[in-house]
Order: C-alpha cells, then structure tokens, then sequence
C-alpha cells in the first residue's frame, strides 16, 4: 500500500527479537517454496513465509506467487511501501537466507531449470485417458501430417476459446497452440492449419502473436527463403477486428494471409473478417468451422485423418456421403476478396466447396433450425446448423430474387440495431452493471456504501461537497470512442465513431436509472455501520456523475437527459473524452464539465487512448476550445498520471491548459485494477501521491512563467489522499483568502431554471461555496473527511 512518505529502513523487515531461533535457508531450501499451498519469499537477507498472506496482498497474489521461492527485495523495493506494509513483513519472517557466492547461485539456477525440463519431460510421457491416443507436444513436428492445427493470436483471450471450441467440436484430433507457442519454422511439416488471429492497436496483430506473424512476414521479403516453402500447407484464417477502427479493421488478418500465401500456402476457404461492432464473430466463426473439415478433405489432406475427423463438425450433426452445406451468412462484401481477381460473390459459394449446385438437394428433417435457450441465445454447436439452413433458403432462387435478398439486406442494415449484444450483456452484468434499456447502465460507487456507513467520501465529496451516499454514478451511453490503456472496464464496452444504435428516450432513462439505482441501496438495508439517517436520505438522489464508462456526450438526447436530472434537482458532472467538439459546443449548461486530457502530446496521445478517430488530435484540440465557450458552465480538465507514460511534458500540458482556459484541473494517479490482457499496465505505472502533489505544483508554476498575462492562475485547492488525487483551481475561486470550490447546489438548480424559462444566462462564480479547511490541499486529513466529518464512537460496556 502507498504511504504520505517514504519509510525509513528502520521500519523494513527487520531482525526478530531471538535471532538465533530463526532457521538458515540456503538459496536451495528457498527455492522449493513456490507454489500457493506453500509459499516463501526473501527480502533485505530474511525468509517470509507468505501463504497465508497471498488472499490478502493489496496486489494480488498472482505478484507475490511470482517471487515464490526467490528473492524479491529488488522487487520489493522497486515499489513504494508503507511503514504499516513494511510492519507486517516483520510478522510473517520465518529465517534468515545464507550468503552464497556466485557459484552456488548458479547451481540452484542450474537446478530450477534442470526441474522444469524434467516437469515438461514428465508431461510428454503421461500416459493418456483410457480410449486416447497420447497427445504430443504443441511444439511437436512429428504428429502434424494428421492432425489439423489450430493456430490463435489473442490480446483478450477472444481468439483462444474460440480456437478451443472449434477443437473440442473436431472429433479425431485438432491440437490446439498459441502462435506465441508455436515456432513457424515448423509451419512446413503442418498439412492443414486453421489460424484465428485479432487485430490490435495500430492495426498490429497481438502481442503473442507478433513474433509468429512478424517472422512470416520476413520470410516473406527475404530473397533466401524459399517463396513455396508452405505449398505443401493449407490455410484457412478467421480475423477478430471491429470495422470502427477502418484502415486498421482486421489487419493483422489480412496481412497474416497474405504472407501465407506468399510463401505457397493454399487457401482452402476465403479469408473471413469477422466484425466486433456488428456483432458477427459467433455467426461467422460457426459457419467457417462448420466449412473446414470438408474444405480440407477437398484441398487434398490426409482423407482418412480428415474424414474421421469431419463426423461431428461445428453445426453439430453425423456427416453422411454429403458434407452438409456452409454457406457464410453475410454478404460477399464482408468476406475478404480473393487478390487474384476473384469475382464479387465468389465468396459466399467458396465456403461450400463440395457442394453441387446443379444438384440442390433440400436439407433433412435434422437441420430444423434449433431453438435458442431462456435467454434467448443459440448454442454454438447450432450455430452451424443455423448458417447452414440460412445459406439452403438463399441459394439456387435466381437472379430476381438474390435482388430481392439485397433490398432486405439493405433494409435491415438501414434499422438500427441495438448496442448491447447478448454478450456484453452477459459480461457487463457480471461486473454488477444494472442495465437499462439497450445502451445505458447504472452502478453503486463502493464510496456511496461507504458514506453510508460513515466511513468518509470520495473526492467529489472533499473537492464540491457532494455526499457521496445521494450520488447516482452512470452513463447514457456504455459506447466509447477510445480503448484507453488505463481503462478500469478492461474494454468490455462497446466502440464506436457516431451514434448508430437503436435510441432509448431520455426520460425512460433518467427513470430507470434512478429506479435501478435506489433498488440497489435498498440491499445496504441490515449491513452493519449503516446509518440509517442517511439510509432514508440515499433513496432522494441529488447529484448524478455521467462517468461510469462510455462516452455520454455521443448520446443524441443527451441534452434532454441533463434537462430532466436538473429538473429533479439532481445535478450533473458530465465527462467527455475530448472527440466530439461539436456535441460540446451545443451542450445546455450541466453543474459541471469535464474533459479528459490523458496525454500532453498528440504521440503520447494515441499511446494512452488508442483512439478510433484517424483525426483524433485535430478533435482533441477542437474539443478545448468548445470548452473555453463554456463560460456558463464550471469546466474541469480531468489528468490521470500513468507513470512512463504520460508524465514527462509538464509544459506541454500547460500549452493545452492555455487552449481550454478551465477553471479547475483535476489529477489523479492511474488505478491500477489488476492485470489485464487488454493492457500491460502494472502497478509500477502509479505514481505516488507525492509524485501527482508535485506533478501538479509543477504544473502551476510552469503555466504561471509560460503565461504571465493569462486570465487564469492556478494553485493547489484541494486533496483526497485516499483517491491520490488532488485538485488545482484558479485563484477567482479563493474569496478573500479562502477556498471556494464547493458548490451551492440550489443556487445552481434555480439558476439553471431561469436559464431554461427565459435564456438568461448566469456564471460558474454564481454558485460557489465556501470549502471546509479539512478539505484544503495541506490539511492534516488530507482532504479525507474521516477525521473531521465521521466519528465512530465504540461503547464498552462491562458487566
């Protein structure tokens, strides 16, 4: 955990009070130690047995179960710690490490690897299940003129379970391997690959997958490669991209098939770019596995392997004498063109490659479409029975009516379509999202549970004098036009450029919201340290922070939404990622505006939040300057500090300050929410609070010698330690010598009232409040509000 400073090695793990029982640990005694179930670590010479402890570490335990058995103090110190962190390591010393030379370190490195080669050569002889074959090594070339390989570059884990499931619906032998795990050179000896592969920032294919694509691509340009080194491989390759991000839309898939096949691979099937946006990998991805056992029967594989392999496919029904038909569900225009010249609408026959048109044989009584499940959804393994019977209704009708089939496509691309699919549905619901109609969601802030309880608020509380426990956190739109490195949702939200969704009303909205929001304090009713003063003060919802994911402004009635939460005396903090200038500039007044400044510099920019936009530093800039237009309005310049990444250009960050003209600047540190797949953020990219306190009067300094005769002059305002973030305003906001950032929230409601009957406008310096001294960057409480504003008072009653 972070600390108000620095501890001093005093504070360290330091020596028990009976050295001498502390057992010696040799580097080789420790190494063994290392798993869950029995875990020991070194730090500054002591041995720590942290098993217990792993549940309980701030970090994870993943971070420690890394260090099992080693020692971490470099680790260890690499990383701020509290003098109450350091404490516990005393409790938890068990002996001392023994000095070795360099020797012996060696040999117990020498012994570790010599342990994981026996471990993998114990897995290669494990006998196999009853009625297997024993399965080889993915690294294995010896068993790859039979089996088909299934080949996944993914950053999220998308392409690896649906590379599983295609596996598990091969009956007969699909071996399944990362392309991080798989070395190319082995490509040759494979027969039959089926290679699923995403598309990552830039266009670039995911980090696993970027040796393995990077080395065919090599291949590809070097003169003393062999350019038929693959004839003897056939591929068939499935792209995850969304059509959002358009020149980069599933590149790494079309540049992995055309390196293929530069290199003399054959493609036994089209490739299929499959959209995120649209919703189609599961439909797409059915009817391209259902179409690969065939597709490789016919390219020439090993026909007994294959055909075995081919009984039970994707769309889950017994192959006969006729491969059922597989026809790609969507339109030509989504399938990859053949380069060659092929014709438009090759396509869609191309994934039936043993099917006889002249001979249109309708489909048995065993290909009636499949009923979906209480929730509405298709099992996979019916997908493919789906597509196919799609793809039997469509073909051999003519010319007239493949027109006919076009207009109804066009007229169901023309209805918008709702923005929740049923997966995100799924994965949003999980996070304990409560979903509202088809594009917006609501969520109880853990800082709402604890005011509740009396345990302090969050920083809006300390900065604007909000209570956190009458504070609804949600968001018309779930949609995003950016995939932020630091993204506390791990990008499980939708993407996209406009508003092209179906469209709930604003008041079906605003009601839902606040419905599904007041269910959720009614489970607080009974949980011990409620008060239940504020427990019936939470039900009467007073302010609404528009943050929670997502990109509210892109909603098309945003105005009425605020309209209506301002009506209800419920005030409004709006945050908009800074790409749609134009919904700012005619946005009515809300409380208070926020706009995202992730990254001073337009590189630094696109690293940070790996925008859709191609234009996205030209809307970033327009996007400031709508903001200074705000005069009505208090508008905020939201900072969030990743460490070696966005900290570096202080008078960078001043040059944009220069073009927005805000009134506050907020700053926090990045949170660090665990690993993720999406990101390779880890919690060395936090700074310290100390860091972002300093970060910030640097800021202040700096913008003061940049801009002598600017309108704004900025100081340190407020702080929230707990939160590590503080708030810098302009000195307009201290009258007569005090700080004045919270907000009269009648005022503002009675102003905004007038604005709305007769136009007349008012200023941000209209509604301001003085701030509580607690709440002033410096106080002793560090803007927490514990000390000051909650006092658990514990009664001892002794009989």
């Amino acid at each position: 955990g972070t600390g108000p400073s620095e501890p001093s090695k005093e504070a360290s793990a330091s020596t028990p009070e009976s050295e001498a029982a502390l057992k010696i640990f040799t580097t080789l005694d420790l190494a063994v130690h290392n798993t869950r179930s029995d875990c020991l670590i070194a730090i500054d010479g002591y041995v720590l047995d942290v098993t217990d402890y792993l549940s309980k570490h701030p970090g994870g335990a993943s971070i420690m179960l890394k260090y099992g058995g080693k020692d971490a103090t470099e680790a260890f110190e690499d990383i701020h710690h509290s003098a109450d962190a350091r404490q516990i390591l005393k409790s938890l010393i068990v002996g001392k490490l023994r000095a070795e030379s360099e020797a012996t370190k060696l040999e117990a490195a020498n012994r570790e690897i010599a342990d994981v080669e026996e471990q993998k050569s114990r897995m290669r002889r494990r006998p196999a299940p009853a009625g297997e074959e024993n399965k080889k090594s993915s690294h294995s070339s010896s068993d790859t003129q039979g089996k088909v390989r299934i080949l996944y570059g993914s950053q999220k884990g998308r392409g690896k379970a649906l590379a599983e499931k295609l596996a598990s619906s091969w009956e007969g032998g699909a071996a399944v391997a990362s392309m991080a795990d798989f070395d190319p050179e082995d490509l040759p000896k494979v027969k039959n690959v089926a290679l699923i592969i995403s598309t990552y920032t830039d266009g670039t294919a995911p980090e696993p997958a970027k040796f393995f694509t990077q080395w065919l691509k090599d291949a590809r340009h070097d003169w003393r490669v062999d350019k038929k080194i693959l004839s003897g491989t056939n591929i068939a390759v499935f792209g995850l991209g969304n059509s959002d991000y358009a020149d980069d839309y599933n590149k790494a898939a079309k540049d992995l098939s055309e390196s293929l096949e530069s290199l003399g691979a054959r493609r036994v099937l089209p490739l299929v770019l499959a959209d995120e946006q649209a919703g189609e990998i599961e439909g797409k991805f059915a009817a391209w596995g259902s179409g690969l056992p065939d597709a490789f029967i016919k390219a020439g594989a090993d026909s007994a392997a294959v055909a075995a392999s081919s009984k039970i496919g994707l769309s889950g029904s017994s192959s006969s004498s006729s491969v059922p038909n597989t026809a790609a569900p969507t339109p030509p225009a989504a399938v990859a063109k053949e380069k060659d010249g092929g014709k438009e609408g090759e396509d869609k026959e191309a994934m039936t490659p043993r099917r006889n048109k002249k001979n249109n044989v309708k489909e048995e009584e065993e290909n009636k479409q499949p009923k979906a499940d209480g929730d509405g959804l298709v099992d996979m393994e019916d997908l493919g029975r789906v597509m196919v019977q799609q793809g039997n209704q469509n073909r051999g009708k003519g010319e007239d009516e493949k027109k006919l089939n076009g207009k109804a496509a066009a007229a169901t691309a023309a209805a918008p379509r709702e923005m929740l699919t049923p997966a995100l549905r799924k994965n949003l619901e999980k996070q304990k999202y409560k979903l509202i109609g088809s594009h917006s969601g609501v969520k109880l802030c853990r800082w709402t549970k604890a005011m509740l309880r009396g345990r302090g608020g969050c920083y809006k509380h300390t900065f604007y004098g909000i209570k956190s426990y009458q504070c609804m956190e949600t968001t018309p739109s779930l949609a995003c036009a950016n995939k932020c490195v630091f993204c506390w949702r791990h990008h499980t939200n939708p993407v996209g450029r406009e508003w092209r969704w179906k469209m709930d009303d604003a008041k079906m909205l605003v009601d839902g919201a606040i419905e599904k929001h007041q269910k959720m304090i009614k489970q607080m009713r009974g949980v011990p340290g409620v008060k239940p003063e504020r427990f019936k003060e939470a039900f009467t919802v007073r302010h609404c922070a528009l943050s929670l994911v997502g990109e509210p402004i892109m909603y098309p009635e945003i105005n009425k939404f605020l309209d209506l939460l301002h009506a209800k005396s419920i005030s409004s903090f709006l945050v908009t990622n800074a790409q749609f200038p134009e919904r700012i500039r005619q946005l009515h007044p809300c409380t208070q505006l926020y706009v995202s400044i992730d990254a001073a510099t337009k590189d630094s920019l696109k690293a940070v939040d790996r925008p859709l936009f191609n234009d996205f530093w030209e809307r970033f800039i327009a996007s400031l300057k709508a903001l200074k237009g705000k005069n009505i309005t208090r508008t905020v310049y939201r900072l969030t500090l990743v460490k070696d990444w966005n900290m570096q250009d202080v008078s960078a960050y001043c040059k944009l300050l220069a073009i927005g003209l805000p009134l506050l600047i907020e700053i926090k540190a990045v949170t660090f929410c665990g690993d993720s797949k999406a990101s390779s953020l880890t919690i060395k990219n936090t700074p310290y609070h100390e860091e972002v306190s300093s970060f910030g009067l640097e800021i202040c300094k700096t913008y003061s010698k940049m801009y002598p005769e600017s309108e704004r002059r900025y100081e340190l305002a407020c702080e929230h330690e707990h939160s590590n973030c503080i708030l810098i305003a302009d000195t307009k906001l201290k009258v007569e010598g005090k700080w004045h950032t919270w907000i009269d929230y009648d005022k503002f409601h009675s102003l905004f009232q007038e604005w709305k009957e007769s136009g007349k406008t008012f200023s941000a310096f209209e509604y301001l409040a003085p701030t509580p001294d607690w709440a002033v960057f410096g106080a002793k409480e560090q803007g927490s509000g514990f000390v000051t504003q909650f006092v658990v008072v514990v009664v001892v009653v002794v009989a």
